[in-house]
């Protein structure tokens, strides 16, 4: 992609609607990334971490709604859970045409246009939300907030498209893991709620995120950019579909984010049911629900660092061990009921998750990064293998995260189903045990061993 920018101090072209356009875009060029590209990409990856941290947000309202449910609500722990589980799945599914709406309608444009649906799902719940409505109903307002769980896809593949190589696993971690703050953002001002007007005002929630939305529209409108992008031959999400490296990706992020976003839903749930008498008030258990989220967020930049200096590959299979070593931890305190030690595993699984977030969204621009420099020895042009590289990147991280965001229903529906059947989560952490496992094996075997692995910088 290449740049001729347009300085803000300048004056802007003639045509109103391409006033935000960069029409050529080369932050592989040293001189012109110096020059002004820095600071436009830092400008537009603040804007997007803004309105994608909102974004996050309402997709984990739920997270926090079910803590207001009680008595008169007539949900079960089992409702509640599938209530946690039905936005996940929606976001997951749309994140794979909000990754393709970058490149058809720009990054500036879809970023308005998606942070303003956000008034949608907060809106209903703001209305709707009241003691005797039917379960029906709930089910369908938290199936709308799915629609927050998009945002990151488009946010991503539009802040992939403005950094250089060597900076996309900062740059990605940092975009993503500002996002991810909006899951224990919305848990603090839950739990504000919760302990000022209490479990009777569940409809607070959503209606302080209206302004914030509107805050959100408006920033990306004013001070983001697109980037014009040639027309693009074939299909990118099809074309990536076939791709090895794309499952393996995937697999690799379900461990990660999937874990992430799934904990992030169900652990307040799993306090309450788990260890429902020193959590017996919501207030309680919301003291606690917002630190594995918080935490997982503010590595995430960490995770991509790392990754940027020793390589994707090999910080992502150390933080799959890691975790194993996480969900025994909590299989353990499990066995014995010790809340410290439980929380002391969960913790580090949030910690770990965050980190392992930003090394495999580090893996898959280097992927196609080393071909791309393949092509170009063999004498292909560079700015066909640029733009090459680009697409496929970017549609592997639209197709890497909606199977990632799946992975976060399937966390809810396996603590769901282990308390079900034994009234105890045993059989979910063992799980998530065999699946770190499973993923820190994969990784090796894919692009560790024999060290010649793509993905390994």
């Amino acid at each position: 992609m290449s740049a001729t920018v347009h300085d803000p101090a300048t004056p802007a072209p003639t045509t109103p609607a391409r006033a935000r356009t960069l029409s050529e875009w080369h932050p592989e060029d040293p001189d012109f990334w110096e020059r002004t590209g820095a600071r436009v990409a830092r400008r537009n990856l603040v804007f997007s971490v803004l309105s994608e941290h909102i974004g996050f947000s309402v997709w984990s309202l739920w997270s926090v709604l079910v803590l207001f449910l009680g008595p008169q609500y007539h949900v079960d722990p089992a409702g509640k859970f599938l209530l946690t589980a039905v936005p996940t799945a929606v976001g997951s599914v749309l994140r794979l045409p909000y990754t393709t709406a970058v490149a058809r309608f720009g990054g500036r444009n879809w970023t308005v246009f998606s942070a303003l649906l956000l008034l949608v799902p907060t809106l209903l719940a703001g209305i709707l939300l009241r003691p005797g409505v039917p379960y029906a109903t709930l089910l369908v307002l938290a199936a709308v907030a799915g629609v927050g769980g998009g945002n990151f896809a488009s946010s991503m593949a539009n802040i992939n498209a403005f950094y250089p190589q060597r900076l996309k696993g900062w740059a990605l971690g940092v975009n993503a893991g500002g996002g991810n703050l909006g899951v224990a953002a919305v848990q603090l001002v839950g739990l504000l709620i919760l302990a000022t007007a209490g479990a009777a005002h569940p409809r607070l929630l959503p209606l302080v995120y209206l302004p914030l939305i509107v805050l959100a529209a408006l920033g990306a409108a004013l001070r983001m950019d697109n980037i014009e992008t040639p027309p693009q031959r074939g299909h990118a999400l099809r074309d990536i579909c076939r791709e090895p490296h794309t499952w393996v990706m995937s697999a690799l992020y379900v461990g990660t984010f999937g874990s992430f976003i799934g904990f992030g839903f169900a652990f307040g749930q799993v306090l309450q049911v788990q260890f429902s008498q020193q959590f017996d008030t919501p207030v309680k258990a919301a003291c606690l629900t917002f630190l594995g989220p918080l935490l997982g967020s503010l590595v995430r930049p960490v995770g991509g660092r790392m990754a940027d200096r020793w390589g994707g590959s090999l910080v992502t299979c150390w933080n799959f061990a890691v975790m194993a070593v996480g969900a025994a931890t909590v299989l353990v305190a499990s066995q014995r009921h010790s809340l410290p030690l439980f929380l002391t595993g969960f913790i580090a699984l949030f910690v770990f998750s965050g980190i392992g977030n930003g090394s495999t969204y580090k893996m898959i621009p280097a992927i196609f990064g080393a071909r791309a420099r393949a092509a170009v020895l063999a004498g292909a042009d560079p700015a066909e293998a640029e733009r090459t590289s680009q697409r496929r990147a970017t549609a592997l991280i639209g197709v890497a995260g909606a199977v990632g965001a799946f992975g976060g229903v399937l966390v809810n529906l396996a603590i769901r189903q282990s308390f079900l059947s034994a009234h105890n989560g045993n059989a979910a952490y063992l799980a998530f045990l065999a699946s770190y496992s499973l993923c820190l094996v994969l990784t090796w075997a894919v692009y560790l061993r024999g060290r010649g692995a793509a993905a390994q910088k």
